[in-house]
Formats: C-alpha cells, structure tokens, sequence
C-alpha cells in the first residue's frame, strides 16, 4: 500500500512538475531556434520547475507525503536539490554556450555583456543566482555552521522562500518562454510552495507552544 501510494505520488509530480511545463512549452508559438539553444532551454525550464517542486515536498502537504517517512522525504530533497542547483548554477553560462558554434560575439564577451546590463530581469537574475549559491554552500557545510539544525533548517527555508520568489519573478520578467499561460502556472506553483512552506514553520510553532 505504502509503495503504490508513493509510486501515485512520484508520478503526480512528474506529471506537475515536468510534463505540464513542457506541454506549455511546446504548445507556445516562437521563432524557431537551433537544436542545442532549445535543448538548454528545456533543461532550465525543468530544474526551475523542480526546483519549485520541491516546497511541495513538506509535512504541510500531507497528501503528497503521508506514507513517506522523513528520511525518504530528505532523501528526495537532498537529490533533487542538488541537481536542480548545479544545472540552475551554470544556467548563465548555458546562455552563451551556443556562441562556440555560432560566428559573432564570442562567448566572453556576450556573457559580460549579459551581466553588466542593469536590466531588471537580469539584476533579479544575479540575485537569485547569489542566494541559490549561498543555499547550496549553506546545505554543504551545514554541519560546520554555528547554529542548532532546526535554526538553520529555518534559516534555509526562508532563504529558499527569497530565492524562489525572485527566481520566478525573473523568469516570468525575462524568459524567452514566458507567455501568459507559462507566467501564470509559474506564479501559482511558487505562491503554493511558499504557502506550503510558510504553513510548515506555523504548525511547528503551534506544537512547540502547545508542548
């Protein structure tokens, strides 16, 4: 029972957090673009979307995880976590691979270019892009921190809250793959997973003025 509910679970995922995006993707309309630019796209549009995933992984959501005994749900978390970020961490890298086969403006210069615009969506890209590495830092040496580990799970679950807010607002600011739909979905999943994560620390709170 427990195996086929969280086998139900895993697939519900995939279906939200993988099949939706892409079925939004490949119904938008854009210029058609090379094979590796639209691949790399793909790639980015699925960790994001994993990434959002994962507040949704949390005893708050006891439909989603009910059968699933913490060290499982760490476990997911930890897996991941650690892809999404290290596909998310090269992602401004990724947007100026194709300039190796392409003639123009060489890959060094596009990629400064890209980030010494003070454009909105790319300054809340940098942004996001620095709190996602102090995240991962913070998961590595998590142990070697001078703090309890429920004050830094807490520390790290609003610092995940800051980043997928501004994540997502740069995404829907400055995707190429942001259309109404895509912004729309992209907003409901994050404000969710916020949601979520929120109602989490509010029941720990309750139980620990309650003890």
């Amino acid at each position: 029972m427990i195996a086929n509910t969280e086998k139900k679970n895993v697939w519900q995922s995939v279906i939200i957090f993988t099949g939706l995006p892409l079925f939004i993707w490949a119904m938008s309309t854009f210029p058609e673009r090379s094979l590796l630019k639209e691949s790399l796209s793909v790639v980015t549009i699925l960790a994001f979307f994993q990434m959002v995933g994962q507040f949704f992984w949390t005893r708050a959501n006891k439909s989603a995880v009910a059968q699933l005994t913490m060290s499982k749900i760490i476990k997911y978390h930890k897996i991941i976590g650690y892809i999404v970020v290290m596909v998310l961490l090269i992602h401004p890298f990724l947007l100026v691979l194709p300039r190796l086969f392409e003639s123009g403006v060489a890959p060094v210069d596009a990629f400064v270019t890209i980030i010494t615009t003070l454009h909105r969506g790319v300054v809340l890209g940098l942004i996001a892009w620095s709190l996602m590495l102090a995240l991962a830092v913070m998961s590595l040496v998590r142990k070697r921190l001078p703090m309890q580990y429920k004050t830094w799970r807490v520390v790290h679950g609003m610092l995940a809250m800051v980043f997928a807010i501004i994540a997502a607002w740069h995404v829907i600011n400055l995707g190429r793959h942001s259309t109404l739909v895509m912004s729309l979905f992209i907003s409901m999943l994050t404000g969710g997973g916020v949601l979520f994560l929120l109602k989490t620390y509010m029941l720990k709170k309750k139980k620990t003025s309650e003890a």
